[in-house]
């Protein structure tokens, strides 16, 4: 089985910021499986989004706010949301220190949806039927 190594924060991020790394991809090989760890600077937050799946985020580092389905949440290192498939959040670090997230998602093809814009990105690879 491969071992991932973490490279550091040298890799940008997708929103300002925030830097990061994916981690388990299908690129290595994984079937049913995305995850990766992305850290914010004070002042950073991702855009409000939801995605064609669920989502698991525990919090590695510092002080995050998240907001789920509209509700407020101040989480601390080891805490950990799930979000359904569908379900509007973001996360942003509103503190002075760096924060870090460690995210999972149970497949290889991940879209995120931005209902402020109609916009879409995604990453990974659909599985064919």
């Amino acid at each position: 089985m491969p071992v991932i190594r973490f490279e550091g924060w040298s890799r940008p991020g997708r929103s300002p910021l925030t830097r990061g790394q994916r981690l388990v991809t299908h690129e290595i090989g994984a079937q049913q499986l995305t995850s990766g760890v992305t850290r914010f600077l004070p002042g950073a937050r991702i855009p409000l989004h939801y995605h064609n799946v669920e989502e698991q985020v525990t919090i590695v580092e510092g002080e995050a706010v998240a907001i789920i389905a509209g509700e407020r949440h101040v989480l601390h290192p080891f805490d950990t949301t799930y979000v359904p498939a569908g379900v509007p959040h973001h996360f942003m670090n509103e503190s002075d220190a760096p924060m870090a997230i460690l995210y999972v998602y149970p497949s290889p093809y991940v879209e995120r949806h931005f209902p402020e814009t109609g916009g879409m990105d995604w990453h990974g690879r659909r599985l064919e039927a």
